[in-house]
């Protein structure tokens, strides 16, 4: 029997627990949000859909003693609207509800019993899956965020209509940050396996703005996301449960830096199976350090976890 967990159903959570419901993933759902009226209402929804669905999932609604033998667990939970699309903070607007929201929910986690891989959507997606792993004390491996591997995903996309080819075309990584730090490191492009140099004439600044920027001109319609993130969730939960030793970027943590930071990993059935250290360029390497050190900066002002006689 296939297990996860969804904490948090808003947008984004809502889609993630639909995803994993339309496609058959798990046979049992357990949906946890402090908004009981709108936990209730997610449940009654996925419920009448179930009838027109090939497969049938059993949905538990804010059990959190139902985590124990959970595979994963999905923490989409958040204030969108606390985004400033105009400001510099960007997602660091739900830098304060959102600790919060970790000091509550992560002693109910480990209470559960959970012994699963947590992956962290939350923003920012970097700092909160950092302190999610410190409030609980899980080892780093079975914690990670969804990190960089939207923004990845955008700029493949971006590179991919600048080039008129299908963005599935397009290999490399955006390193560091969910957020302003984070950059493209286009040492490791390539469009149909040739190295992004061969195409001299893409303007990779514009480029790499637009991936950054990706969001903002979603939210800028319709003041969220959710369709991209919630599918980049559910794949990192499927690669888990299956296994799959899928190289991609994500928010990991990286001893080096002694942080959570998006970078290439392997995820498989104990979460994060490995980092893949590639070899980057001097400006890459230093763009990365810079990212981390802001990251870091930012979950050492947080109130930390008492310390464990």
């Amino acid at each position: 029997m296939r297990k996860y967990g969804v904490i948090g159903l808003g947008q984004v959570g809502a889609t993630v627990a639909y995803t994993l419901v339309q496609r058959g993933t798990v046979d049992e759902l357990v949906l946890i949000d402090q908004n009981e009226a709108l936990a209730t209402a997610q449940k009654l929804d996925l419920d009448d859909a179930s009838a027109r669905l090939s497969s049938t999932t059993k949905i538990i609604l804010n059990d959190y003693a139902a985590l124990a033998d959970a595979e994963v667990l999905i923490i989409a939970t958040g204030n969108i609207k606390a985004i400033d699309m105009a400001s510099s903070k960007g997602r660091f607007g739900e830098y304060d509800s959102n600790q919060a929201i970790v000091r509550d929910i992560a002693p109910k986690i480990v209470a559960s019993g959970f012994k699963g891989i947590l992956i962290d959507i939350m923003n920012p997606c970097d700092v909160m899956t950092d302190y999610l792993q410190r409030m609980t004390g899980f080892p780093r491996e079975r914690v990670f965020g969804t990190g960089t591997f939207l923004d990845t995903a955008r700029m493949q996309k971006y590179v991919g209509q600048a080039l008129k080819t299908n963005g599935k075309n397009v290999a490399g990584y955006v390193y560091g940050e969910h957020g302003n730090s984070q950059f493209v490191a286009w040492s490791t492009v390539s469009v149909n396996g040739q190295p992004i140099s061969a195409y001299p004439d893409l303007d990779l600044n514009q480029l790499e703005e637009d991936a950054r920027q990706g969001a903002f001109a979603v939210m800028a319609g319709k003041h969220y996301t959710n369709f991209a993130i919630a599918t980049c969730g559910v794949r990192l939960a499927e690669a888990v449960s299956a296994d799959a030793q899928l190289a991609c970027p994500v928010s990991a943590f990286d001893p080096e830096f002694g942080t959570y930071v998006g970078m290439p990993a392997v995820v498989g059935k104990n979460g994060i199976e490995s980092l893949i250290h590639l070899e980057l360029t001097e400006k890459e390497r230093a763009a990365l350090q810079r990212s981390a050190n802001f990251i870091k900066s930012k979950v050492d002002e947080l109130p930390q976890p008492e310390p464990i006689d």
